[in-house]
């Protein structure tokens, strides 16, 4: 069994950090699609403004984001900094504050999550 934690801290402006976004993607759909696998999909940082943009169904990248949101949670404190709270509570997505607001790092590691970033 393969542990992995996607972390996807790129932002919303510009076309790199939307390659960085899409590739955070499909690695995390990689991973779902193999059921012996243990996967997690953060959203932190000025990654958290991704989710409303992404829970729009016109969005390119919509469909993607679908087929894993399920494993998806966010970073509650960079949530609330991006000002996207209330749109990741809207869209169901759980938020996560187990070190001073944050995801703990540390936890995943601890728990031999491979921890890979976007």
């Amino acid at each position: 069994m393969t542990r992995a934690a996607i972390v996807i801290l790129a932002g919303t402006d510009g076309h790199s950090n939307l390659g960085r976004l899409v590739n955070g993607l499909e690695a995390a759909k990689e991973f779902a699609e193999h059921p012996d696998d243990d996967d997690e999909l953060l959203f932190d940082g000025a990654g958290t403004q991704w989710i409303p943009e992404l829970e729009d169904p016109d969005h390119d990248y919509h469909d993607l984001y679908a087929a894993v949101k399920d494993d998806a949670a966010a970073c509650d404190y960079c949530s609330g900094a991006f000002g996207v709270a209330d749109a990741i509570a809207d869209a169901g997505v759980v938020t996560v504050d187990d070190h001073d607001g944050h995801p703990s790092v540390r936890d995943l590691v601890a728990d031999g999550y491979e921890v890979v970033t976007f």
